[in-house]
């Protein structure tokens, strides 16, 4: 029979296997808006813990989960911590005439965090910053034509940026800490725009297909504070802030022209555009939050954030159907009894949470919206010990973003109708003990 220390091992092994596998496979399952700008974003919303909360957590001290939402939080890091997770979703993407389902898995994020002493943590991880995954069609009329011929316009994107990072946090004052990351950004997008005509007769020309390759790396940096306050024998206060500077992400892009046949095949000699070095704008990100508890077993987190996506260039082009965005959510996680030996489930951690944020599309100038609700649970292995211990998480988040309204040209909004979840496993191990012989 294998020992706990045995089974961790095993379950680490798998678990890393399953992500390293998964880096650049951020698949959304046709997310028709991650054709703009660099992607769906992630914006910064934290782990597993976090998106059972409603994907808040600023200001929310945690000694088990791996903080890395906001740094600062770090030196709360009370033994060596592995979490990795792991995120799969479902969703009915339509417009006001069609509708398709469809389901993906994805990297949901690794992180490994250390205590460097009673007032200082830091911690090293990878997670997905962008994803894109889209594929659409597109019918217009051609201006002029007396033979009812048409356009036909195919869409599609996939890959995405992720985010290598290294972060600290510092206790500067039995109340202030402050933290910063570091971040390694890179990724590859692949954009494909087929275009061909169809005439009143049906027979259709040959297609002409542009192909945009464009691989970035770059370095980003992230600042953080927090403010911790008693106010009594049986309530603190947190405040916490957040700024993600803004950088221009280095990239080179390669654009490759070929003619193809009603049957796919590729006639004459593709052409091929190099580009050069260019860049893409990462905007700045400001997160706030607000934070009550106990000091043991309840919590209750607000967080807002606002990002500047109305500057977004990409290769010198801006892209004026983008804005700036908002988000706020609310969540909360109770632990019944955490020193409960009798009744298991009173140990277990209850996490629930909405959330609303803009989005930033603006198609026709309407403000897009992502309302959701979320829950979760943290399941700690029976085998724990003051030493080490295993966390097993669920998260869960079921939303609508966008909406099916009727554009002055004629077109339709998409909208998104999705649950995701989330597993995720957590290994805190003490390290680095002095033994001393009895």
């Amino acid at each position: 029979m294998l020992k706990n220390k045995e089974v961790k091992g095993v379950l680490l092994l798998a678990v890393s296997s399953l992500l390293a596998g998964g880096v650049q496979a951020q698949g959304l399952g046709n997310s028709p808006y991650s054709r703009l700008g660099l992607g769906e974003f992630n914006a910064n919303t934290g782990g597993v813990r976090q998106m059972g909360m409603g994907g808040v957590g600023l200001a929310a001290p945690n000694s088990t989960n791996v903080n890395e939402l906001n740094p600062a939080m770090l030196y709360f890091t009370s033994r060596t911590s592995f979490e990795a997770g792991y995120t799969g979703q479902y969703k009915t993407v339509k417009n006001a005439s069609s509708q398709n389902r469809t389901g993906s898995a994805t990297l949901g994020y690794m992180a490994l965090a250390v205590p460097l002493s009673t007032k200082w943590g830091a911690v090293v991880g990878l997670k997905p910053l962008s994803a894109v995954d889209y594929e659409s069609n597109v019918v217009q009329a051609v201006v002029g034509a007396t033979d009812g011929a048409q356009v036909l316009k195919q869409y599609q994107g996939t890959g995405g940026v992720s985010e290598a990072y290294f972060a600290q946090g510092i206790q500067l004052t039995k109340s202030l800490a402050i933290g910063g990351t570091a971040s390694y950004i890179f990724g590859t997008v692949d954009e494909t725009t087929g275009t061909a005509i169809q005439t009143g007769s049906g027979s259709t020309s040959t297609k002409v297909v542009e192909r945009d390759h464009t691989r970035y790396s770059d370095f980003a940096f992230r600042a953080a504070a927090h403010y911790r306050q008693k106010v009594n024998e049986k309530l603190f206060v947190n405040a916490a802030g957040v700024y993600s500077f803004g950088t221009n992400l280095r990239g080179d892009r390669r654009t490759t022209q070929e003619r193809q046949d009603i049957n796919g095949a590729i006639l004459g000699q593709p052409i091929e555009t190099v580009n050069g070095p260019g860049s893409s704008v990462l905007p700045s990100l400001w997160q706030a939050g607000l934070s009550i508890d106990n000091g043991r077993n309840v919590s209750v987190s607000l967080d807002v954030a606002r990002q500047e996506w109305s500057k977004f260039q990409s290769f010198g082009a801006r892209d004026f159907a983008l804005d700036n965005t908002f988000r706020a959510g609310l969540g909360t996680e109770i632990v019944p009894d955490p020193g409960s030996v009798e009744h298991y489930f009173r140990r277990v951690s209850y996490r629930a949470g909405i959330s609303m944020a803009q989005l930033p599309y603006r198609p026709g100038g309407q403000t897009l919206y992502d309302r959701a609700v979320s829950w979760g649970f943290g399941f700690p292995l029976p085998t724990g010990s003051p030493l080490e211990a295993t966390t097993l998480s669920l998260a869960f988040t079921y939303g609508i973003r966008g909406n099916t309204d009727r554009l002055s040209s004629g077109s339709s909004n998409v909208q998104e109708t999705y649950i995701k979840g989330q597993l995720g496993v957590t290994l805190n191990n003490r390290w680095f003990i002095k033994r001393r012989l009895q």
